[in-house]
């Protein structure tokens, strides 16, 4: 009786734990596996596939539509990561002190465009961006700052910044949300003694504040990055990846080949490499952050 209770309290650990396992072999693992499995045939999506080895990597590879994606995604980056960042930990400092007035407030309207639905956040894009009555061009002629309206969505590079305006906009609260939990976890003892050395507050920002959050602004960054070239929505209702696949991001290309041209085995190609491409980016991020002291 003895032995089969203890037999029971050695199994029992196992079975709780069990259902993770279970749900991330099902719904993660196998699916991972499995694209890479189609990543290396011909495949529509119907039918028997058909094995042809690394065929889809090399066309890939030569593929400029994909070289392509990724610059696109690069100066998407490059236009709002680092303008997001830096006003997000300008907003959570001043939300995170003392004389500020309607926090709370101000928090939750920073935060609204994060859970409200990208797809009709798109769509009331495309409304205020439009070249001949959009609400930008309008309040940008009666101010005087232009005399012809500037073409949003059909030149690529307005597109581009258009795109980065959108995604600039629904995410900036979100990373002043986390960039404010690092902040609250600075002493004030800090500010208070700089303070006392004669030390003004554009310097306490810069040699305390931002040394101190560095490692959240890692973090920032690393799903900054992700999420930059997992870009699909914005471009997709925005521009369709256009014009001239200005705004052709990898995730939008992947869709295209896998639900358009229904070439499973391409897209998967796709998907396998864009995998190994964040990760190595990741990698490399912090690597560049890294601090061991």
């Amino acid at each position: 009786m003895t032995s089969r209770l203890n037999k029971q309290l050695k199994i029992a650990p196992y079975i709780y734990i069990s259902p993770y396992f279970i749900l991330f072999f099902v719904f993660s693992l196998y699916p991972i596996l499995y694209s890479i499995y189609i990543s290396f045939t011909d495949w529509n999506g119907s039918g028997e596939k058909t094995f042809i080895g690394f065929e889809n990597y090399v066309q890939l590879f030569g593929d400029k539509n994909f070289w392509l994606s990724l610059w696109n995604s690069s100066i998407i980056f490059l236009m709002y990561v680092p303008l997001m960042l830096f006003l997000g930990l300008i907003f959570a400092s001043m939300l995170n002190s003392n004389w500020m007035v309607g926090k709370g407030f101000f928090r939750m309207a920073l935060f609204v465009p994060n859970f409200v639905s990208v797809v009709a956040v798109s769509f009331v894009f495309v409304l205020l961006l439009n070249t001949q009555n959009g609400l930008f061009n309008s309040v940008l002629r009666n101010i005087g700052l232009i005399d012809n309206p500037i073409p949003w969505l059909e030149s690529p590079w307005w597109a581009r910044i258009s795109v980065s305006i959108m995604v600039l906009y629904r995410w900036l609260g979100y990373n002043m949300l986390l960039l404010m939990t690092g902040l609250q976890n600075i002493s004030k003892d800090l500010y208070e003694a700089a303070y006392v050395d004669g030390a003004t507050k554009i310097k306490s920002f810069f040699f305390i504040t931002i040394p101190l959050v560095k490692k959240m602004l890692l973090f920032c960054t690393v799903l900054s990055t992700i999420g930059t070239f997992s870009l699909f929505t914005e471009p997709f209702i925005l521009t369709q990846g256009g014009p001239l696949n200005s705004t052709l991001t990898p995730v939008l290309m992947l869709y295209t080949e896998s639900f358009q041209n229904f070439n499973f085995g391409y897209a998967s190609s796709i998907a396998v490499c864009f995998f190994i491409l964040m990760m190595t980016v990741s990698l490399i991020q912090m690597r560049v952050f890294d601090d061991k002291e």
